[in-house]
């Protein structure tokens, strides 16, 4: 077990963070906002991170109390996040559909261009020898696996919650929301926050993950990746990002004796899934399961 772990922590590692990313994205959708900033904010919080980690000043402290020095960061990073997409929200979520998209997007680019022509952050170069908080890569799974699992908590209490019933209110008829006396602006803004804090926090785990942090993690690749991972494991569901998150992480990987082919196929079933499981594979297996209990049902009718 514990040579599976050393041979395959850094991608099990991978797929809770990327289903993690995918959440982010998943938030936002369930008031039908087509939101791309996630990769923003996880840059934001792994430079948060990554500047803490590399102040001399927090060394003595980082050895003796290294505990408590990670956590403070993971909560620096999300207070950072939420505030700048509280800035951004308010203006770019008066957008819809593509237009909001074309704005995140370009708040994503901006970012990015800042961060790589600011000393602080490395420039171009970024910053290297970020503290890890663990030795192996694996041991990870113990940061990433419980923020994943209170994250799913958290979506399962939403989706029953006054917010959770007014976020799909907003996604089905924003008009008709309105009309019912919900604030579509306020919930939409909330939505967007929420998941700017996960990525942040998500963000500000990986920068000790990956020992380095530069430009690249925040980029549009990312942005349509995040959205595939929504989009393919299904966007209606709390268990969609999860799925998406992890199959199309973990995916290349399994192909990767196939070498170049990978890539073929990795696109085939991206199109496969796009054209017959228009609702991901969470809708597909709630199709499935509603069938098989439809078929069950009338067995049992008939006997």
């Amino acid at each position: 077990m514990t040579d599976f772990l050393q041979n395959n922590g850094f991608l099990l590692v991978t797929m809770v963070q990327q289903a993690l990313l995918a959440m982010s994205l998943y938030y936002p959708l369930m008031c039908g906002q087509l939101s791309l900033a996630s990769p923003g904010f996880y840059a934001l919080g792994g430079y948060v991170a990554a500047i803490i980690g590399t102040i001399e000043y927090f060394a003595p402290w980082r050895d003796s109390l290294g505990w408590v020095i990670f956590p403070l960061e993971w909560l620096a990073a999300g207070i950072i996040s939420g505030f700048l997409a509280v800035l951004v929200g308010i203006p770019a979520l008066r957008l819809r559909g593509i237009y909001l998209a074309l704005a995140t997007i370009a708040f994503v680019e901006i970012l990015r261009v800042v961060c790589l022509n600011l000393e602080i952050t490395g420039g171009a170069i970024g910053i290297f020898g970020v503290p890890q908080l663990f030795e192996s890569r694996w041991s990870y799974i113990w940061t990433f696996g419980p923020l994943l699992m209170l994250m799913l908590f958290f979506s399962y209490r939403l989706d029953r919650s006054r917010v959770g019933r007014a976020f799909k209110a907003i996604r089905e008829d924003e008009l008709a929301a309105d009309a019912m006396g919900i604030n579509p602006t306020r919930y939409k803004v909330l939505a967007f926050v929420i998941g700017a804090v996960l990525a942040g926090v998500v963000g500000a785990m990986s920068a000790p993950f990956l020992n380095t942090w530069n430009a690249r993690q925040g980029t549009f690749d990312a942005s349509i990746a995040y959205l595939a991972y929504v989009l393919i494991g299904g966007s209606r569901s709390m268990w969609g990002p999860l799925l998406g998150g992890m199959m199309l992480s973990a995916l290349p990987e399994i192909l990767r004796p196939l070498k170049d082919s990978r890539l073929i196929i990795n696109g085939f079933v991206l199109v496969f899934a796009s054209i017959y499981m228009p609702k991901g594979i969470a809708g597909a297996v709630g199709n499935l399961k509603n069938f098989t209990t439809r078929i069950l049902g009338i067995g049992r009718s008939e006997k």
